[in-house]
């Protein structure tokens, strides 16, 4: 009697924001899958020029890295602005950045990559694409909890079970440094990926695309400004990993 082939995944989707670490995912993505699909979420971020950015980012990918761009499909945007108003945070009310009483950024938006998942595995799961791809990290980030893999591997078996069927969720930059994270876009596109992370991503809280920095646009003081600048900086010094 044979063995069950062992089952190899050859599409996924990608939760893309437009930021730096959701294009550096969609680059890892597109040089492992045969098929790659984009899924964007518009919850009333005070930072929606996001919305605007991913669709540049996603049409540069296809420039920077021509001898994958038959792989990159649709992309789809989920309308979450209802989600959004329950889940009042700085990023999307008139609020001030900064530690709650929880010890949780203000900036922290209640389940959010828990909602987001749950619309993503639906899509997936209709689309037959195979896996998750999130730019989700533990390393160098804000502090919220539904980045954490732990975090990930409840919301992984809670899908699983709830599709029967395996849903994988992909974090490729999960213990990278925001430095490691530059390196490895560097690795897999060269300069012009880099380049096109800096000019055409969008990272800041406050939606900031007049001040144009070293590392791209924002205004420079926000946490996600901070974090991107600082691993920007040990990157081009050499100090990544």
């Amino acid at each position: 009697m044979s063995e069950t082939p062992t089952f190899q995944p050859r599409s996924t989707l990608v939760l893309f924001s437009g930021g730096q670490d959701s294009a550096t995912c969609l680059a890892w993505a597109m040089s492992r899958y045969e098929r790659v699909e984009t899924i964007g979420f518009d919850y009333g971020q005070r930072h929606n020029v996001e919305m605007d950015a991913r669709l540049k980012v996603r049409d540069g990918m296809a420039a920077v890295l021509p001898h994958l761009s038959d792989r990159l499909g649709p992309d789809h945007v989920v309308d979450l602005t209802g989600f959004g108003r329950i889940a009042e945070s700085a990023l999307t009310a008139d609020r001030a950045i900064e530690m709650g009483e929880r010890g949780l950024p203000t900036t922290f938006v209640p389940g959010r990559n828990l909602v987001f998942l749950t619309y993503a595995a639906a899509l997936a799961d209709r689309r037959s694409l195979d896996v998750l791809v999130g730019g989700m990290c533990e390393t160098d980030y804000s502090g919220y909890p539904d980045c954490r893999r732990d975090t990930l591997d409840a919301m992984q078996q809670a899908l699983s079970l709830g599709l029967d069927k395996p849903v994988p969720i992909e974090t490729p930059l999960m213990h990278l440094t925001k430095a490691e994270t530059w390196a490895l876009a560097d690795d897999l596109g060269g300069p012009a990926l880099v380049d096109l992370i800096v000019e055409e991503s969008h990272t800041c809280y406050t939606g900031d695309r007049t001040h144009r920095q070293d590392w791209g646009y924002g205004c420079g003081v926000c946490p996600a400004c901070e974090l991107r600048a600082a691993g920007f900086d040990r990157w081009r010094k050499g100090l990544a990993g």
